[in-house]
């Protein structure tokens, strides 16, 4: 199963984001999404979870959830409980004790991955307006039946 990870879009669907989600079962939108027309297009994709980001205080957006947990299951039955939540900084429990299997989460627009205490921590950074001299990524988390999670950032050629 391939789940597409995006975040902080603020208000912009680049043209490049669809072709480089084409397959994923499933989107997840970690936060400053800016624009509920931004979701309606990715659902056109594939189903969409999101969260809302600090810039999402106005509007649909603002109702979204600060945080959500989403619960994917392999080919085999197998549960992935993943956590998302848009600043890392905001996190408030231990994900290891939770039995989750990865944290998603945006803000900072640096793509990164790594794993603490079997835990994926997952940043698939900015696919929005371009800040600083950061690339625009998106993520792709694809879940194998009965192994690791095997997460992927996917730089986007854009001007």
């Amino acid at each position: 199963m391939k789940i597409g990870v995006i975040s902080d879009t603020h208000g912009l669907l680049r043209p490049e984001v669809a072709p480089a989600l084409e397959g994923v079962e499933r989107i997840l939108h970690l936060g400053d999404v800016g624009r509920p027309s931004i979701l309606e297009e990715l659902e056109k994709i594939a189903p969409v979870t999101a969260i809302r980001g600090n810039v999402d205080r106005e509007g649909a957006c603002s109702k979204l959830p600060e945080t959500d947990v989403v619960l994917i299951q392999d080919s085999n039955g197998m549960g992935h409980y993943l956590y998302m939540l848009h600043d890392l900084k905001t996190l408030h429990l231990d994900p290891a004790a939770a039995k989750f299997a990865a944290v998603l989460h945006g803000h900072s627009h640096m793509p990164n991955f790594y794993t603490k205490k079997d835990v994926l921590y997952f940043n698939p950074g900015s696919c929005g307006p371009r800040r600083f001299e950061l690339p625009v990524t998106i993520g792709l988390l694809t879940i194998y039946p009965d192994r690791d999670l095997d997460p992927k950032i996917i730089m986007l050629s854009v001007p």
